[in-house]
């Protein structure tokens, strides 16, 4: 079954009502550095090519990216998150502040780098190499502490609660139980952006956004249509006790299974360039969409139209009002 589409009216009612609403993100926030270059010859060392660097710059990646995402929309934004005493923390913090969000919710952890992925890629946008600095060993002792002193003191009016776990250490067994119990004290939804070996912490949650190899991965099923993606959605549930679940699943668009609603959203054609940071896409905009009034259909709809718009860049990007709009024929708010 597919889900009825949302129309130019609505989309644009709902959007309205993006600005300033208060959405709390809690997870992994990474740095991601992009080395620019050309590529010339083969290195006669190794089978290797050699880059000539011609420029750099960084993009917030991970738990940052979909905070950046929400703050593009218009969302008034908090992120908790853990970062080291590095040039890459300090880099991270900056590139938040130049986003508009602010830094209250950094906790900072001596011993453990920030999470930075360097990409190599040449001026065609072709990746040549990856180096990550990481640690991602759970934060334990002053640091996990401080997360959830965070969290409680931060958390406090948001309308939502986006958990973005990449599993780099901020998501633990404690954090997530911190959330739900937040959730369980007040009007607020739980919404993760998952990692399956963390699948059983997420119990409790609103609502949950895997891909289609990370539903396999969980259901043990293979997902090649909507009758075996809607299986796989309900055995989902299942197994991680949570209330709904959206699965994306790129060319095919996405599979939603709720208490209310279950259907198909077929997906907005697009020419892809870069699928990263598309996760972070969908579940920004469908938190800040629920936040806004939206029914989850009408949510996970506006999501999937962000993710058409967000893979046509390269890198981890963000959707625009206006951009969002454009997918209805529409500019402006």
């Amino acid at each position: 079954m597919t889900l009825p589409a949302v129309g130019a009216a609505r989309a644009r009612d709902l959007v309205s009502y993006f600005h300033g609403q208060p959405i709390f993100v809690v997870g992994d926030a990474m740095l991601d550095r992009f080395i620019v270059g050309r590529v010339t010859r083969i290195s006669p060392e190794a089978p290797v090519p050699i880059v000539k660097c011609e420029s750099e710059y960084v993009r917030l990646g991970g738990a940052a990216n979909v905070a950046h995402n929400l703050a593009a929309l218009g969302a008034r934004v908090t992120l908790v998150t853990v970062i080291g005493q590095d040039d890459a923390g300090r880099r991270l913090r900056a590139a938040l502040a130049r986003a508009g969000i602010g830094d209250d919710g950094l906790v900072e952890d001596s011993s453990r780098p920030t999470t930075e992925k360097v990409r190599v890629v040449t001026e065609r946008n072709q990746q040549v190499a990856r180096l990550d600095y990481e640690s991602d060993a759970d934060i334990s002792g002053h640091a996990l502490g401080a997360v959830q002193e965070r969290m409680a003191a931060l958390a406090a009016g948001a309308k939502m609660i986006l958990v973005s776990d990449y599993l780099k250490g901020a998501v633990t067994r404690e954090v997530m139980r911190t959330a739900i119990a937040l959730k369980e004290s007040g009007t607020t939804r739980v919404i993760v952006d998952p990692k399956i070996p963390h699948l059983e912490l997420y119990a409790g949650a609103s609502l949950i956004t895997p891909n289609h190899h990370e539903a396999e991965s969980a259901t043990h099923r293979r997902i090649r249509t909507d009758a075996e993606a809607r299986e796989a959605a309900i055995d989902f549930m299942k197994r991680a006790r949570c209330e709904a679940v959206l699965i994306t699943r790129g060319e095919h668009g996405m599979w939603l299974s709720g208490p209310d609603a279950e259907g198909s959203i077929p997906a907005q054609a697009r020419e892809v360039a870069d699928v990263t940071g598309a996760g972070d896409t969908v579940v920004a905009t469908l938190s800040l969409a629920l936040a806004s009034g939206a029914s989850l259909p009408e949510a996970a709809a506006l999501a999937n139209h962000a993710a058409s718009v967000v893979v046509g860049k390269f890198g981890p990007a963000t959707v625009s009002p206006a951009d969002l709009l454009a997918n209805w024929g529409q500019t402006g708010v």
